[in-house]
């Protein structure tokens, strides 16, 4: 596995996938939370996503803004592609999750299955049932927007995944990291479209400095 220095935008995601991979939380959800039927909603409308793209706008734990375009085709594949002047990106091909330094012109990864990516490349998602490795600690509602808060059975102290879903209609429309410091990272999700084609050369790592197409190659 290749190893680089980190931006502090990569680390930011790297929570959420060292993000977004394996949530698995040790705290019970709390009855209320467990009897919610929007749990199961938002559980079979993750499940029943196998493609996406978005424009989103990611904020740091600073405040600092960072925007781009957000690609996804269950199982295994994303891409975040930041707006220039910012070269950074970050791949997941089915079995590595990429991430891309522009500034340093280094690259590092790790397997998605170590990484909070997987809570949404996972081919099934099973919210809050007795085999699953993600435990719901809360949910709320609040005018329009049903949130999620999950947490990983195994780890208690890692962090938290926060997923917002607007309710008419019903999608998701934000998640946050929260990691063991309380930091967040907020991932807001704009014009989201889903089940659409998407080429597979999004989804393959290409260093923009070696490779004849740019980011990505056909």
């Amino acid at each position: 596995m290749s190893t680089a220095r980190l931006t502090a935008r990569t680390r930011n995601f790297l929570p959420m996938a060292c993000l977004f991979a394996v949530l698995c939380w040790v705290f019970s959800a709390a009855p209320a939370a467990a009897n919610d039927p929007f749990i199961k909603t938002a559980q079979d409308w993750l499940n029943g996503l196998e493609t996406a793209q978005a424009r989103f706008i990611q904020t740091a734990a600073d405040g600092k803004q960072m925007t781009g375009n957000f690609y996804l085709r269950r199982p295994g594949r994303l891409r975040f592609e930041y707006d220039a002047p910012i070269e950074d990106f970050i791949v997941a091909d089915g079995i590595f999750i990429y991430f891309y330094d522009g500034e340093m012109r280094e690259m590092s990864n790790a397997p998605i299955g170590q990484t909070l990516a997987d809570f949404i490349l996972r081919a099934s998602l099973d919210l809050g049932s007795d085999r699953s490795d993600l435990i719901v600690e809360e949910t709320r509602h609040e005018k329009d927007i049903f949130r999620l808060i999950l947490v990983q059975r195994d780890d208690p102290y890692a962090g938290k995944i926060i997923l917002d879903f607007t309710k008419t209609p019903f999608a998701l429309s934000q998640w946050m990291i929260v990691d063991a410091q309380g930091s967040t990272t907020e991932i807001r999700l704009i014009d989201l479209q889903r089940d659409m084609a998407l080429a597979g050369a999004l989804f393959r790592f290409v260093d923009p400095h070696e490779g004849k197409g740019g980011r990505f190659n056909n």
